[in-house]
């Protein structure tokens, strides 16, 4: 497409890292075409939504941001994207302002849905069979100027029964080795400090890399040759499952130049009958084992972990098995998802359904045990001296950054600190859950 005179474009994402990547990716499309990038709350000729269905609340705020759009410029075109767009297209097509809904292998060629920027009557769909999103699109983004993520697979291969993403992004498959190592390099050469590696599945890489469905790499050969990349400060891992993190992968992280000591595992539920309705790949055992290893090898390690509440089938006994073996595990903070049911997924249909009421007190008493976990790995780490990456943002007059194993900490604003490494002393945690720290020496 051709545009005459320069357009204003803004973007919104919903969802997960994935997500943010592609969007980046869209908009370097919008870029190349001679559109100008400009904040979702300033007027745009064209909004994209970059949609999510992971959690119905993801969903319901799709309309809100149709509404934020509508109200900052009601002539502009509003597109919406990602996987929503995939699953129900027409169900977004039909909310009003909407003109164009696309699917998952049609986002990537949005520019060449514009001919046109007048409003629609009604939105149009264009959304492709998922058995037809068997090829792969490379993405990155970059974000806040120390943070990119690095996407290096799409789709899955797994049939876990309350999980939409195979029917939103198909197939799993894999970038390829030298065009993610390409990548890494972009971003390392912008001043980025930090790479976080992303997917749908990401310890499937190899699947699907050269478009067959075998492994031409693995997880592990991914990390071992990004850890050879020079220039590259930072790598971290984003969400990998238990079955698919190998224990040499953990000692190669563990010796690792640039891999930070920082996992991220679904577990879903602690309970083994819980975990084979959902069709999950281990039980709890494994899990277990994949936590002794990390924290034998890196006693600092920071370990998130991904738990579903109120799933069907859920009793009383299988949530109070689950609190408490996370609650003697040795891991670091809880992401809790209260479980929703989604158009056809094979928990949908199942019986013995958990009343919302009992799903939502499940859910605030594993977020009050995931305050707990964090306060007590923060505690562990005060008195060690940490590497920080400061952030971009003034809030309330402090900087924010991340230590290498994921402390949050803060300091009184300082805008030389900035996309910066520094060696602290943690000190002290703040009223707020956050640490405070001492100047050690610059690293960066």
């Amino acid at each position: 497409m051709t545009v005459n005179t320069k357009k204003k474009v803004a973007f919104y994402t919903l969802g997960c890292k994935l997500n943010f990547s592609e969007t980046s990716t869209i908009a370097r499309s919008f870029k190349d075409e001679g559109f100008e990038r400009v904040d979702f709350s300033e007027t745009a000729d064209i909004y994209v939504i970059n949609t999510c269905s992971v959690t119905e609340n993801a969903d319901k705020r799709f309309k809100t941001i149709v509404k934020q759009a509508q109200k900052t410029n009601a002539d502009a075109f509003v597109a919406a994207v990602g996987c929503y767009a995939q699953l129900k297209p027409q169900e977004l097509a039909d909310v009003n302002g909407v003109d164009l809904v696309l699917g998952a292998t049609e986002k990537f060629k949005i520019t060449d849905y514009l001919n046109d920027l007048t409003k629609n009557d009604f939105g149009e769909v264009h959304s492709c069979d998922i058995n037809d999103a068997d090829f792969y699109v490379g993405s990155y983004s970059i974000g806040d100027r120390t943070r990119a993520f690095l996407k290096v697979q799409d789709g899955c291969d797994y049939k876990c029964t309350y999980c939409t993403i195979p029917l939103a992004r198909g197939i799993s498959r894999s970038d390829e080795l030298e065009n993610v190592i390409k990548n890494a390099k972009e971003i390392s050469a912008k001043g980025i400090k930090e790479i976080v590696l992303t997917g749908v599945n990401i310890g499937d890489y190899g699947k699907g890399e050269f478009g067959n469905k075998k492994h031409e790499h693995t997880f592990l050969e991914l990390v071992q040759a990004l850890d050879m990349v020079d220039g590259i400060e930072r790598l971290r891992i984003s969400s990998i499952e238990p079955n698919l993190l190998k224990n040499e992968t953990i000692e190669v992280v563990s010796q690792s130049r640039a891999f930070v000591p920082h996992f991220h595992i679904p577990l879903q539920s602690g309970h083994n009958a819980i975990l084979k309705l959902m069709k999950r790949r281990y039980m709890r055992e494994l899990y277990v084992d994949r936590v002794k290893k990390i924290n034998e090898v890196m006693p600092h390690a920071c370990i998130g972990v991904d738990v579903i509440v109120g799933f069907p089938g859920e009793t009383d006994e299988h949530f109070l098995e689950t609190y408490n073996f996370l609650n003697t595990l040795d891991i670091s903070y809880l992401h809790v998802f209260t479980y929703s049911e989604r158009d056809n997924t094979e928990a949908s249909n199942f019986q013995d359904i958990v009343p919302k009421n009992i799903r939502s007190k499940r859910s605030k008493m594993l977020r009050g045990l995931s305050a707990k976990k964090r306060r007590a790995f923060y505690e562990k780490q005060i008195g060690t001296s940490r590497s920080v990456l400061f952030e971009s943002e003034n809030k309330a007059g402090y900087i924010h950054g991340f230590t290498e194993n994921y402390v949050k900490v803060k300091a009184p604003w300082n805008p030389e600190l900035v996309n910066t490494i520094h060696q602290v002393n943690l000190t002290t945690i703040d009223d707020d859950g956050l640490v405070r720290f001492e100047f050690k020496n610059i690293m960066a």
